[in-house]
């Protein structure tokens, strides 16, 4: 019986633990963001069509929010008069997203609340409004908040997190790279992390989500009893040193009040990044990039040593040259996006394609077609090669993929 029990419990130990790590990995957490382009956005849109049957009732109701949110954004750009009238094929051409808010699908009829994502530089242009703007370098975002004495991340769907995936991030000055939190983002990212200094493991984190540096705002949350006034203590901080840029608090009246406080927390919070961006204060620390390999001192000397060998006859072989390094490129990635699990999943599977450096979702349609930047080392021969190999179907058109099972 003893050795029954201690076999029962080494087998607990072996299967309990591999378990464990793979729900670390695997369990349900991370909220995908927002399209954090520079984009023109246009939400709240109603539409309530009918058509043939429900796809062609969607694809009236999407039309009409364009139409519609073409004529909203020229009211919120002061120009004057009626928007200039666009065939459906134009606006195609200068939307960007479509982001569906709420929607009620019958068998002829499509009732939805929708939001419009209009390209900012092909809208610009119409609009008469630069697309030139100054922005920070990219700088990751890694949202600590602090309850109970408790430090989370990623590990859990905190409202602190939900705030920073929901924000607009298009009229910041800040380039904000967000982790959604899936995936192995809730290892990597920790609270633990933003204490660490040795900047060889930042470099690679950096360089995985293709940053330059990064932001921790921290939020921590005090309650003065069960369903009680909530405060808020927030704190911004900067880099790897976790160098203090400023802070302040919010207070809840109660939980169903938290919120929105934590959405304000982040408006202010990126105000306090913006200052500090121009004031010079969000310079990325050069001891994150990975420079060329500095000169040896004994160089000149080597190169004299050569010159004498060769005036007295013996040739020193010069080394091979090394195998070219290869180019990192950048695509454009089609891929169907119902719902924020399967933006997750097509990232997570284009991430792992060998060669790929960096992939998010650049413009965000749930229900729809969403648009992923991708950093390949390679051309696109090869990045369709590798996605192929993973089980998709590319079509390609240029940098242009659209992916699909």
């Amino acid at each position: 019986m003893a050795l029954l029990a201690f076999g029962l419990l080494g087998l607990l130990a072996l299967f309990g633990w591999n378990s464990l790590g793979l729900t670390q990995i695997d369990a349900e957490r991370g909220i995908a963001p927002i399209n954090s382009s520079g984009d023109f956005e246009v939400g709240g849109i109603t539409v309530n069509v009918t058509g043939n049957n429900a796809a062609d009732a969607r694809q009236k109701g999407w039309r009409e929010a364009q139409r519609k949110g073409w004529q909203a954004l020229w009211k919120q750009s002061n120009r004057g008069g009626s928007a200039p009238g666009l065939s459906d094929s134009a606006l195609n051409s200068i939307v960007s997203g479509i982001v569906v808010e709420r929607e009620q699908i019958g068998p002829r009829r499509y009732i939805a609340t929708l939001g419009i994502m209009f390209d900012r530089a092909r809208a610009g242009s119409i609009l008469g409004v630069s697309s030139a703007r100054v922005r920070s370098a990219p700088m990751l975002l890694v949202p600590v908040m602090i309850s109970g004495g408790s430090e989370q991340v990623f590990e859990y769907r905190t409202p602190w997190q939900r705030a920073w995936a929901t924000f607009r991030t298009s009229e910041s000055s800040i380039d904000y790279v967000r982790p959604s939190g899936a995936g192995s983002d809730s290892l990597l990212l920790t609270a633990g992390q933003t204490g660490r200094r040795d900047r060889n493991w930042w470099r690679l984190i950096l360089d995985q989500f293709g940053a330059a540096d990064v932001l921790i705002p921290v939020v921590r949350l005090e309650r003065q009893y069960p369903g009680g006034p909530v405060k808020g203590y927030f704190t911004a901080f900067f880099g790897p040193d976790r160098r203090k840029l400023g802070s302040f608090e919010l207070r809840a009246d109660n939980s169903d009040g938290l919120d929105e406080m934590m959405r304000e927390g982040v408006e202010r919070m990126d105000s306090l990044f913006v200052a500090a961006l121009s004031r010079g204060a969000l310079r990325p620390d050069t001891s994150l990039i990975i420079d060329s390999v500095e000169e040896d001192p004994l160089e000149d000397e080597l190169e004299e040593l050569e010159e004498e060998f060769e005036d007295s006859g013996p040739v020193i072989d010069e080394p091979a040259a090394p195998d070219p390094v290869a180019t990192v490129n950048s695509f454009s990635v089609q891929y169907s996006s119902p719902d924020a699990a399967a933006v997750n999943a097509a990232e997570s599977a284009v991430r792992g394609v060998a060669g790929v450096s960096s992939a998010s979702t650049s413009s965000l349609a749930l229900g729809g077609t969403s648009v992923m930047s991708v950093q390949f080392n390679g051309d696109a021969a090869q990045l369709r090669a590798g996605l192929e190999a993973r089980g998709w179907r590319v079509q390609q058109s240029g940098n242009t993929l659209r992916i699909s099972r």
